[in-house]
């Protein structure tokens, strides 16, 4: 069999322990390419680089890193870049849960959804705490995951979009994967203000809330009791089943004798 081509990128930047442990992991059963951001790019969500240029430089370990956004890096990759069209794009592992509305603005999920968008099977992984802790136990489970994927033909049948968050825990801890929905969280909390050196105000986003939504069935919960959870996403974020209340909404906002 033909050797299954991934393409691993991140929002964490190409230096971050999460790709090296990811791409070490994923190696043993295909071949996989590196393409990542230079700098850390967290909650760069699906922003692409229309403005100023972007250029590409080789890492002595071979990986190679862009001076943009986690979309940019797969978005050059697969338009020309790496002049083939891989079976697989994985992103992470971040440093940090991608769990209910962390969703819509985390890199690694807009990463990995540039290549859904381009027709391409993707996951994105995350670790559910900061800090790199049981990093191996985590890679192991991404490639044991992609394998069981492969071995059950799902790669290179058709493009989907999944979540993955696993917990930070030894190997011989983590319990099944749970395909879960997405939670939710309260609001971030309040924002932080400091002077600068020359008298101006300066404001920092504040820490994501906690979560509102950790019920049964959420990826809050299953991740608490030591499981991996995965969440298949989509990019629609149509309202479908409230379009015909729209629909005479609108109709009633029209001035008189309009169609």
């Amino acid at each position: 069999m033909p050797t299954m081509k991934i393409l691993i990128s991140n929002d964490d930047g190409y230096q971050a322990p999460g790709i090296v442990a990811l791409y070490e992991a994923l190696k043993e059963v295909a071949e996989v390419e590196v393409v990542a951001p230079e700098h850390n790019n967290s909650a760069k969500s699906n922003a692409l680089t229309l403005h100023s240029p972007l250029y590409v430089h080789r890492a002595a370990n071979g990986f190679r890193y862009v001076n943009g956004t986690p979309a940019d890096c797969v978005h050059i990759a697969l338009t020309g870049l790496l002049g083939y069209r891989p079976d697989l794009v994985v992103s992470g592992i971040n440093n940090g849960a991608n769990m209910g509305d962390d969703t819509i603005y985390s890199g690694t999920v807009g990463a990995a959804m540039e290549g859904y968008l381009f027709g391409i099977p993707a996951i994105a992984f995350s670790q559910t705490e900061k800090g790199w802790k049981h990093l191996d136990a985590a890679a192991a489970r991404a490639r044991e995951l992609v394998q069981q994927m492969l071995a059950k033909q799902m790669v290179g049948t058709q493009p989907w979009l999944l979540n993955v968050n696993i917990p930070c825990l030894p190997a011989g801890e983590i319990k099944s994967a749970k395909v879960c929905r997405l939670g939710r969280r309260h609001a971030a909390e309040a924002v932080i203000t400091q002077t600068s050196p020359r008298g101006e105000t300066m404001y920092w986003i504040g820490a994501a809330g906690p979560a509102l939504d950790e019920s049964e069935g959420t990826d809050f919960h299953a991740t608490a009791l030591g499981h991996v959870a995965v969440t298949p996403l989509k990019v629609d974020l149509c309202d479908h089943e409230r379009l015909g209340y729209w629909a005479q909404s609108v109709a009633q906002l029209s001035p008189k004798g309009q169609a």
